[in-house]
């Protein structure tokens, strides 16, 4: 009451001239029907495909259908409260993710909203789902190993940053464990991984963040989850958003590990998506779209050039086959998309043969330009040994006599068989790798008996890692395996051996 005229003057004055004469304009539409985790809108004209639109509840959803009076948007959420007459507004962006340093470590939904009870993310800046794959001008041949710690892989299927390299086999054969393993030996690499669930069982996903946990590896690395209790829309997106955060970290010049477990489930997931949408079936029931859905969000893996930021991503796509079936439809479009594959196969595995990994079938199109020289120069004939044993094996499991030559390459495959088994999340260092391959393709295993030969060279490797600190860290810093190296591995190889003849022949 006891405010002076000249004061409500000033304060309507600053306020006139504060005034936005805009008019501000929000597209909005309304929910037609709804049902799966698929709504369809009217009124909302000028939307684009891919575009991040908002309901009423709170849910966000994405654009996917482009329709004459309509369009279908796949919700990103639970359409719990979405019926006939709710709003839809656009925000008149792509839909998008958070990524940053804030991730690393976290266990996230596609979203990138935070599912592991340690509080908010602070996360930098956010990066569309969908982003088209850098150009050929950008990349650079990929020649830098990304090792994985798993010998029959490193020696023979050779993984090179800014690879796609293909996982393939059926369930329960060791898939996702090859994977974890090539997590577990990123440490110390300075390489940022990150596992993209889709489809798995909560329990599952569970057990992987445990066992990144238990070796240290969550603290350079990112679960994204989409479980299968999830709507097929999350988990239609779940690789795509893993991807835009690993093309952040690309982008400041780090080099990314991403795994997508598995894209059989991804392509599900999409057909669900289609069939709902009222898109047109075709073999199987998968759109006609189905090779664009993988190869798009595969061709984003890369190595670029130093002009354009000098990171990598290097992707492992799991897919899961039926009864050994690499024709089907979805493995065939996903072997044609990738840089090669290692094939895990259901024999080898219940033989105990593991990693069960079928050499004739896996594949690196990188091959020895992404292998240390040291592996290089050892592994050289371990594709051919085992290739020779298979073949002999075959013809020699009903004969009774076999000549010198054929018994020897007999017994020496075997040996190599023995020496390439391999316990679960224990990944090798590359110099144990080129120690204990220099000693088996030489043929300087070939007098120890089959039983005792994965002791005794573990034994002899943690002896030289012991004895000759020096010639190992050589060998794993150079990644080559010199003159003196060679004459220390025999000489103590032979010492070993003598010392533990006497109790082979008791």
């Amino acid at each position: 009451m006891n405010t002076k005229p000249e004061e409500i003057v000033s304060i309507l004055r600053e306020e006139i001239q504060g005034y936005d004469a805009r008019v501000r304009r929000d597209e909005t539409g309304t929910v037609l029907e709804v049902g799966d985790g698929i709504a369809t809108v009217y009124g909302l004209d000028k939307a684009v495909y891919g575009e991040l639109v908002e309901l009423d509840t709170g849910v966000k959803g994405m654009v996917m259908n482009l329709a004459r009076d309509s369009v279908g948007v796949v919700l990103l959420g639970s359409d719990a409260g979405v019926k006939e007459g709710t709003m839809v507004k656009r925000t008149g962006r792509a839909a998008d993710v958070p990524v940053g340093d804030g991730l690393v470590g976290r266990v996230v939904d596609v979203l990138g909203q935070p599912i592991d009870g340690l509080g908010p993310i602070k996360a930098t800046e956010t990066r569309p789902i969908e982003h088209e794959a850098s150009g050929v001008v950008s990349r650079e041949p990929v020649n830098v190993p990304l090792q994985t710690g798993i010998l029959a892989i490193d020696a023979m299927v050779p993984i090179g940053r800014g690879q796609r390299e293909l996982i393939i086999g059926d369930r329960q054969t060791g898939k996702t464990a090859i994977a974890v393993d090539a997590i577990l030996n990123q440490k110390g690499q300075d390489v940022i991984c990150i596992y993209v669930a889709i489809g798995q069982k909560a329990s599952t996903v569970a057990r992987v963040q445990d066992t990144l946990k238990k070796h240290g590896a969550m603290d350079y690395s990112i679960i994204v989850s989409s479980t299968a209790s999830e709507s097929a829309p999350l988990q239609y997106i779940a690789p795509y958003s893993g991807a835009a955060m690993g093309e952040y970290f690309m982008s400041k010049g780090k080099d990314v590990l991403i795994v997508y477990d598995d894209l059989s489930k991804h392509a599900v997931a999409y057909r669900t998506l289609s069939l709902l949408l009222k898109r047109s079936p075709g073999r199987e029931a998968y759109p006609g779209d189905v090779f664009y859905l993988h190869s798009r969000l595969l061709e984003r893996a890369c190595r670029l050039t130093k002009e354009y930021g000098g990171g990598s991503m290097t992707a492992l796509p799991i897919i899961e086959t039926q009864a050994g079936d690499v024709s089907a439809y979805i493995p065939t479009n996903v072997i044609s998309i990738t840089d090669g594959q290692i094939y895990l196969e259901n024999d080898l595995f219940f033989a105990g043969q593991r990693p069960a990994v079928n050499v004739g079938l896996s594949v690196s199109r990188v091959g020895g330009s992404a292998q240390t020289r040291a592996i290089k120069k050892t592994a050289g004939t371990l594709r051919i040994d085992l290739a020779r044993f298979r073949e002999l094996e075959v013809f020699t499991q009903f004969a009774s006599d076999l000549d010198s030559a054929t018994q020897q390459a007999l017994d020496h495959g075997r040996r190599l068989l023995e020496l390439l088994k391999q316990p679960l999340y224990h990944p090798m260092p590359v110099s144990r790798q080129a120690i204990i391959l220099y000693a088996a393709t030489n043929g300087l295993l070939d007098d120890v008996p089959l039983d005792k030969i994965r002791s005794f060279t573990l034994d002899f490797a943690q002896e030289m890692e012991n004895e000759h600190a020096d010639v190992v860290e050589e060998i794993q810093s150079t990644g080559n395996l010199s003159g003196p190296a060679i004459e220390t591995i025999r000489s103590v190889l032979e010492d070993a051996k003598k010392r533990v003849s006497a109790t082979w022949q008791a």
